[in-house]
């Protein structure tokens, strides 16, 4: 695509966008969302007050496209439950943020894992394992 450099930046963050099919149409919609990558997966996180619809697309359809800013991968989504690996995601997630980390109230570098926990509570993070290819 090309368009990395602009959508992926200081003040938005890091962005990449995920095509998802449609849980009502079935047709392949694209969603641009925050994301952290670490090792072979790519997580990404559905924001803290309303629940959008790529969100609801992925539990119907978790298998994706991830259009990176330099790269594209297919994969498959899952939501992951409390626990270690949430809390690690869900960090890098909102150090990476850009300007929006701001709304959450806490600097996410300096938070305790218990600060991290009590202020993202219910924000779903999703874990992408991307295909070997």
């Amino acid at each position: 695509m090309g368009l990395g450099r602009f959508i992926s930046n200081p003040l938005t963050g890091n962005i990449m966008v995920l095509g998802i099919r449609g849980r009502k149409t079935g047709k392949i919609r694209y969603a641009p969302v925050s994301f952290a990558w670490q090792d072979e997966k790519v997580y990404c996180y559905q924001g803290k007050e309303t629940r959008g619809q790529w969100y609801l697309n992925i539990l119907a359809h978790p298998d994706v496209d991830v259009l990176l800013p330099r790269e594209r991968f297919t994969g498959r989504a899952e939501q992951l439950p409390e626990g270690p690996e949430r809390l690690k995601a869900l960090r890098m997630l909102l150090q990476g943020s850009g300007l929006s980390r701001s709304m959450y109230g806490f600097n996410p570098a300096d938070a305790s894992d218990q600060e991290l926990e009590e202020k993202t509570r219910g924000i779903p993070v999703i874990s992408i394992s991307l295909n070997q290819g």
